[in-house]
C-alpha cells in the first residue's frame, strides 16, 4: 500500500493551512482565543534564547551568514540563498549551505548532498540549491555539525538557511527575509500571529530584505516607526520541460494552465504566471509537500507549470505537459557592496579569532 497522502488529504491539509493564514494574514481574528498560549510560548522562547546564548552558542572558524524571518511560512529565502551563493562564486569565494533538510530523511546525519542524492534524503529545498549552484550543501539538525563539515569540504563562507532562530550556531552576519505582500501579518506571535519572534527583532539583524514590496510597503518596528529594507525583486526565467530538461517559449503553451505550487506562499507564484499572461488554475498545496502523480491529475488536457521548488519532488513521475518555471533573485548593487564589506570584516575577525586556523 502506498505511503503517499491522497489528493482529498491533501486538500484537507491545505484547507486546514487557511484557516491559519487567514487569521494570521487575514481579517479573522479567532486565533485571540489562544492568547494564553501565545504568552506561554514567549516565555519559553526568551528562556531557551537565553540560555543558549549564554551557555550553549559556539562559534566556527568560518564566517557564518544567517538568511532566516521571523514569520512562519515561506519569504522568499531560497532564491536569496542562490543568489548569495552565485555572487560569492563568481568573487571567488568557496560557499557552503547548512540547511534543516525539512521534509528530508537522510540516511546519516550530518548529510553531504551529491549527485546521486534524491529529495526524500536531502529535502527539497536544499536539493535545489545543490542543483542549481553545485555548492556543497549539508543537512542535518545539528548546524555546528554541519558547518564542520563544509569546513572540512574546503568551504570559507558558510549559509545557514532558516537559521536565524538557530542561536546556538554562532553567526557573523544576520538577513532577515519579509515577504512584500503579507509582511508580519497581524504582528502577533506563535500561536495568535505568524511571528516566531517580535517585529523588534529585526531592528538587530543586519538587512532585512523584503520579496517583492507592494506598493508604498512599509515595515514598522515594534515602536511603528518604518524599518529600512532592502527590496528583492523575483524575476522569471525561461519555461523548462520537466520531463526532458528543455527550455520552451511562452508563445508555445496555451493562457489557461495548472499551476502547481507547494511553497509557503502559492498565490504569489499564480501572480508571477499571471504576469507572463498565464490564467492560471491553481492547485495550492502545504509547503514541502510530498508529491505522487495522482496528486496532479487534474481531470483536464491544460498544461502543468509548477515551481522549481516542486520540480526536483516530481521529476521521477514527469509527463510530457509538465513544465516548471524557475526564478531568480535581484538585488541592488548597494547591497552587494556592502556584503562584501562586511563578509572582508568578517573573515578578518575570524583570523583574529582563531589565529592557529
Amino acid at each position: 500500500m502506498s505511503s503517499q497522502p491522497s489528493p482529498a488529504s491533501s486538500i484537507n491539509k491545505t484547507n486546514s493551512q487557511d484557516s491559519w493564514l487567514d487569521a494570521w494574514y487575514g481579517t479573522r481574528r479567532w486565533t485571540l482565543w489562544l492568547l494564553p498560549v501565545m504568552w506561554l510560548f514567549i516565555a519559553l522562547s526568551v528562556l531557551r534564547r537565553f540560555f543558549i546564548l549564554r551557555y550553549r552558542q559556539k562559534r566556527l572558524p568560518t564566517p557564518v551568514v544567517v538568511v532566516g524571518n521571523i514569520s512562519v511560512g515561506g519569504t522568499g529565502k531560497t532564491p536569496l540563498i542562490i543568489a548569495m551563493v552565485k555572487w560569492l562564486q563568481q568573487r571567488g569565494y568557496t560557499p557552503g549551505v547548512i540547511s534543516r533538510g525539512y521534509g528530508g530523511k537522510a540516511p546519516v546525519y550530518p548529510y553531504l548532498l551529491t549527485a546521486q542524492s534524491t529529495v526524500t534524503e536531502a529535502g527539497d529545498e536544499p536539493l535545489a540549491i545543490f542543483q542549481q549552484t553545485g555548492v556543497a550543501v549539508v543537512v542535518g539538525s545539528d548546524r555546528i555539525a554541519s558547518g564542520k563539515v563544509l569546513e572540512d569540504e574546503g568551504c570559507d563562507i558558510l549559509l545557514s538557511d532558516d537559521g536565524l532562530q538557530h542561536y546556538r550556531l554562532g553567526r557573523d552576519i544576520e538577513i532577515a527575509v519579509v515577504d512584500g505582500v503579507r509582511g508580519l501579518g497581524n504582528g502577533w506571535r506563535l500561536p495568535v500571529g505568524p511571528l516566531r519572534e517580535p517585529a523588534s527583532r529585526l531592528k538587530t539583524v543586519d538587512w532585512v530584505v523584503v520579496n517583492s514590496p507592494a506598493e508604498n510597503f512599509a515595515l514598522p518596528a515594534a515602536n511603528g516607526e518604518a524599518l529600512f529594507y532592502v527590496s528583492m525583486q523575483i524575476k522569471p526565467g525561461e519555461l523548462i520541460q520537466l520531463k526532458t530538461g528543455t527550455p520552451i517559449s511562452r508563445s508555445e503553451l496555451p493562457d489557461d494552465v495548472n499551476a502547481v505550487a507547494g511553497i509557503g506562499n502559492p498565490e504569489r507564484f499564480a501572480n508571477t504566471l499571471r504576469e507572463l499572461g498565464f490564467v492560471p488554475q491553481l492547485h495550492a498545496f502545504p509547503d514541502h509537500f510530498v508529491f505522487a502523480a495522482d496528486h496532479l491529475d487534474f481531470k483536464n488536457s491544460l498544461p502543468v507549470i509548477m515551481t522549481e521548488k516542486d520540480a526536483v519532488k516530481c521529476r521521477a513521475f514527469a509527463r510530457d505537459n509538465w513544465f516548471y518555471l524557475p526564478v531568480s533573485a535581484e538585488l541592488p548593487d548597494s547591497f552587494w557592496q556592502a556584503l562584501e564589506q562586511k563578509l572582508e570584516r568578517a573573515a578578518a575577525h575570524q583570523k583574529s579569532r582563531f589565529p592557529l586556523r
